[in-house]
């Protein structure tokens, strides 16, 4: 009998965004519950312990296995789980331990739809992301052309700082290796970036689905989320591991990318600056309607965010 169906334990919550690690990569490993521990065990038998409560998300690389038991500790504690391809850059599946409340679902629709509170918003999102107010009377369209060639002219002249060649944004997901130095560790970078905003996204309560500024993917509200941040934190180290040269780009730019979201303080930031971009639309949250049937079991109290699952 283990301790914590003895009762000797406390049963385990999860604690807020902004206590914990931001990501970590695993690859080629067998990841179970062993002796209450959740671990990753290599080929040749020896076990590494991964502190998962006190992690935002872990990024499945290819040669992991999950073990039912992990996937079930990591829904309990709010570990997000992604499945993602070689240095993260494609993604094939995540888990859900977030984005459990409805009301915040109902407002983030309800903001999304409406394209005056919609403008809001994306006005707030550029504003926070460049320090300064967009133009006035300007279509959401005619911002993301501005943003475009705004973050083109960003790309050039951290290219030019850290002296790396540069001929501009384009890789293809299916050939990791055929892109050159530079965009390969922009797109490590902004993949632990994506880990992290997601992580967030579902831990607020809301959809990574209903963006603002991006649109018709999964997780358009995340890549929204990220881009407020991504010139602060992960671009210009992606340029900076790019001009080091090292043997391996994709391990420098995530040591480097964590490095930055803890100087940065990002998980203490994130879900309160969500809120703040959100509340850029001046609507309350809705409230439930009267004849709805509320929850027979009251949900216990938790110590994690809204959207934790307690």
């Amino acid at each position: 009998m283990s301790l914590m169906s003895s009762g000797l334990l406390p049963p385990l919550k999860p604690i807020p965004i902004k206590e914990r690690v931001s990501v970590i990569f695993i690859e080629k490993g067998e990841i179970d519950v062993l002796d209450g521990a959740f671990v990753v065990v290599d080929v040749t038998g020896v076990r590494t312990h991964i502190p998962l409560g006190g992690v935002a998300c872990l990024m499945l690389e290819p040669g992991t296995r999950v073990s039912h038991r992990a996937a079930a500790l990591a829904a309990r504690v709010g570990t997000l789980l992604v499945w993602v391809g070689e240095a993260g850059v494609r993604l094939y599946s995540a888990g859900q331990p977030g984005g459990a409340r409805s009301d915040r679902l109902l407002y983030q629709a309800k903001l999304a739809l409406d394209e005056n509170l919609r403008l809001k918003v994306v006005r707030k999102m550029y504003a926070v992301r460049f320090g300064e107010a967009p133009p006035e009377r300007r279509s959401v369209e005619q911002l993301r052309g501005i943003e475009g060639a705004r973050v083109r002219r960003s790309y050039q002249l951290l290219a030019r700082q850290f002296g790396v060649e540069w001929a501009g944004r384009d890789y293809d997901t299916q050939d990791w290796n055929g892109a050159d130095l530079p965009n390969r560790c922009l797109s490590a970078a902004t993949a632990c970036l994506y880990g992290v905003a997601e992580a967030a996204v579902l831990a607020a309560g809301y959809a990574p689905a209903i963006g603002f500024i991006h649109t018709g993917k999964p997780l358009s509200f995340v890549y929204d989320v990220a881009d407020v941040y991504k010139f602060e934190t992960v671009v210009p180290v992606a340029f900076r591991i790019a001009s080091l040269d090292p043997a391996n780009p994709e391990r420098a730019v995530r040591l480097a990318c964590r490095d930055v979201f803890r100087q940065t303080k990002l998980l203490d930031r994130i879900i309160p600056d969500i809120e703040d971009l959100l509340a850029a639309g001046e609507i309350p949250r809705p409230d439930a309607p009267a004849d709805a049937v509320g929850p027979a079991i009251p949900n216990p109290e938790s110590l994690g965010d809204a959207g934790h699952r307690s």
